[in-house]
């Protein structure tokens, strides 16, 4: 498979060394197979010559328009890490060689993947439009209010379209190689994975920080800053809304602008942030860790845990240092 990896200066040194690094693994193990899939043959494609990374390395690299029809362009997260640089960064008139390299792709049926930052470049260019994707969790915020066509679940680590595949943040790099050698043999990629001690991470969530996407909106933050003063008992809506000063449509409203799902929702991940610590820096019973985030029993808590987080209360567990003394007040 030829892939065309487009890069830029100020690209993520580790996502494009993370791309690289798992195809040729995959390359390296192929012949492991009875019937190994063709090999990767990685280009770096341009829209101006050599690019200089955000730590500083030279790479060189062919115009897009010299290169060979590629089976797959490839873009790896580049750019400003936070929302307002990375918006004007997308739209910036030197981003055009790249943003009009992306819109020809799509035009030639050519198939899309992005990581990271660079899932903004893909929705600048109109080329996520009417599709699902996904984003670097704490930029979600600023990519649903900037780019509304696209159907965005940051909650996921990969996200698959027709002719496109989107990854997360910035180590979610891996998990997008590992797809493309997935697409050719399940098992070569196991096997990569293997070799590289990836885990199967399929989802996001996990790693967000709730209280950093509510600081986006003071209406947000203050139901935020409710939800954790009450976080042992049963959420009330008609209490909250009383608490931040709006009606619960105006909750429900802004609530589905910054974040895209509802108060409860919200509630729900704040609370299940809170049971992970717990579960992995104390020795509390899990009923009990239920109890303290307002569920009634350890069986809602692990549903939860395992269809938000893919997760269990045995697994935090186990990742969890030596358990120290839950703290009186959990909330804060």
């Amino acid at each position: 498979m030829r892939i065309s990896v487009l890069v830029m200066d100020g690209l993520f040194d580790s996502g494009l060394a993370a791309v690289l690094d798992v195809l040729q693994m995959a390359n390296e193990l192929r012949e492991e197979l009875p019937h190994p899939p063709p090999r990767w043959e990685a280009t770096r494609v341009s829209g101006r010559g050599a690019v200089r990374t955000a730590s500083g390395h030279v790479i060189e690299a062919v115009a897009v328009e010299d290169a060979p029809r590629p089976d797959l362009l490839l873009v790896p997260g580049a750019g400003p890490k936070q929302p307002e640089p990375l918006l004007d960064w997308v739209a910036a008139p030197e981003r055009q060689p790249e943003r009009e390299a992306l819109r020809q792709a799509r035009a030639d049926g050519v198939p899309l993947a992005a990581a990271c930052t660079s899932t903004f470049l893909l929705a600048e260019a109109g080329v996520l439009d009417g599709l699902r994707a996904t984003t670097s969790w704490w930029l979600a915020p600023a990519f649903r209010q900037a780019y509304p066509e696209v159907a965005l679940d940051e909650s996921n680590m990969l996200a698959h379209a027709e002719g496109v595949t989107t990854a997360g943040a910035a180590m979610a790099h891996l998990d997008l190689a590992l797809a493309l050698v997935r697409e050719a043999s399940p098992v070569l990629a196991e096997l990569t994975a293997r070799y590289l001690v990836v885990d199967d991470r399929p989802t996001q969530a996990g790693y967000a920080i709730p209280s950093h996407l509510a600081r986006t909106d003071p209406t947000v933050g203050a139901f935020e800053r409710w939800v954790r003063e009450h976080i042992d008992r049963p959420l009330r809506m008609a209490d909250a809304v009383r608490a931040v000063g709006v009606s619960e449509r105006t909750l429900q409203r802004a609530v589905d602008k910054v974040l895209g799902v509802s108060p409860l929702r919200f509630a729900q991940t704040i609370r299940l942030e809170q049971a992970a610590h717990l579960l992995r820096t104390t020795d509390l019973p899990t009923e009990a860790v239920a109890s303290r985030v307002g569920y009634e029993n350890a069986s809602t808590l692990s549903s939860l845990l395992r269809e938000r987080l893919g997760t269990t209360p045995g697994r935090l567990r186990s990742q969890s240092a030596r358990p120290v003394e839950p703290p009186s007040d959990v909330s804060r």
